[in-house]
């Protein structure tokens, strides 16, 4: 049976990895996240590609396109997850759009997803106002529609954290997906005004794509989510990317505070 969400959170500070389901192949995706679960990290999120990824910048945007040339499929993607499932019981979540959910049906698409036993979806376009559509036939079958934050969310935040389900994604910067070398928003406001309101994770993703930054995000987040990076290590070495990824993970599956990691490359105590 595989285990929820909240269970990524359990150890500590949680690392969530992002892959693009298909890219460049579905064999590569099953082994893709199973090489990130052996480095560590605590959960992943399954892109479902799609043609018109508005919150996506150029990494993911490329990788739909590239996922959507080799054949894949919503259904592929599921029997990819069944597979997984026979291999590995670690927490998974769907990042995709709302148009292939609404197409394949809500019904079918959300008991599929109890089926293989993917715990979430996270829907960039769906806004707050709307996610009654799908919601109730999610929870139904045992899937968090997980809330997204961002830095204009401010008037809303009680709203959007009171109802939310598995964990808050908050949103690092304004834009769309991809490695930033400086984040400016002020995410302890936000996360501040989160935990008010609310016990549920708050995990922070776009962006994020060093170990100083990762570090510097999970002293006042419960995890960090890292997406393009790891994206990228695909695009770069496609169906041999899979030692690649083992290596890169580790960077981020263990977060300390960032005075205790640089402490530690220094050979100070800790």
């Amino acid at each position: 049976m595989a285990r929820r969400i909240k269970d990524a959170f359990a150890g500590g500070k949680a690392f969530i990895a992002f892959i693009t389901a298909g890219d460049p192949n579905l064999a590569a995706t099953e082994e893709y996240i199973l090489e990130m679960e052996r480095a560590g990290a605590d959960l992943i999120e399954i892109g479902i590609p799609f043609s018109d990824p508005i919150a996506e910048g150029v990494v993911i945007q490329e990788a739909d396109l590239r996922a959507l040339r080799s054949g894949t499929t919503t259904d592929k993607i599921f029997d990819m997850v069944g597979r997984l499932r026979q291999k590995t019981d670690m927490p998974l979540v769907f990042m995709g759009y709302l148009n292939p959910v609404f197409h394949y049906g809500y019904e079918r698409f959300f008991a599929r997803c109890e089926e293989c036993g993917i715990s979430g979806i996270i829907i960039p376009d769906l806004p707050y106002e709307e996610k009654g559509e799908c919601e109730a036939i999610a929870a139904a079958h045992g899937v968090d529609v997980i809330s997204m934050i961002a830095p204009t969310s401010e008037s809303r935040i009680k709203a959007i954290a009171s109802e939310a389900r598995g964990f808050l994604y908050v949103v690092s910067s304004m834009g769309v997906t991809g490695v930033r070398s400086e984040i400016k928003t002020d995410l302890g406001s936000i996360l501040e005004a989160i935990r008010k309101v609310t016990d549920i994770p708050a995990a922070v993703g776009f962006g994020i794509n060093t170990p100083k930054q990762a570090a510097k995000i999970a002293s006042i987040s419960d995890g960090v989510i890292v997406g393009s990076a790891i994206v990228r290590i695909v695009a770069q070495y496609g169906t041999e990317a899979g030692p690649h990824i083992y290596e890169y993970v580790p960077i981020f599956a263990v977060i300390e505070p960032l005075e205790v990691c640089l402490g530690a490359r220094l050979g100070r105590p800790v």
